[in-house]
């Protein structure tokens, strides 16, 4: 390796500019990030493509009720305070992991 100070910064790594060496970067950053882990009501991990089960009734808006123990089709975990997106009885909704148990 040299000892250049002079180096081209890429997304992943270091490049020297007088003899072409890579090197990866390392994380310093203290807030890396971390895998979320989203649960159900029963504490059971959940992941993308798994089934879940309405634990209660949901009023959507209106005269709009999903009921609990209707079952959906497979979920897609999401971030922010609505971890689930996924179809209910036809209808596409965004959910509170609280709400529903893994099938």
């Amino acid at each position: 390796m040299c000892e250049t100070n002079e180096i081209v910064e890429h997304p992943g790594d270091y490049e020297c500019i007088t003899c072409g060496h890579e090197w990866p970067r390392e994380n310093t950053d203290d807030t890396a990030e971390v895998a979320r882990v989203v649960k159900d009501a029963h504490g059971t991990i959940l992941a993308d493509g798994d089934c879940v089960v309405l634990i209660k009734d949901l009023k959507l808006g209106g005269s709009s009720v999903l009921k609990g123990g209707s079952k959906s089709r497979p979920i897609r975990l999401i971030g922010g305070d609505h971890e689930i997106d996924c179809k209910v009885d036809g209808v596409g909704v965004r959910l509170k992991a609280c709400f529903v148990k893994k099938a």
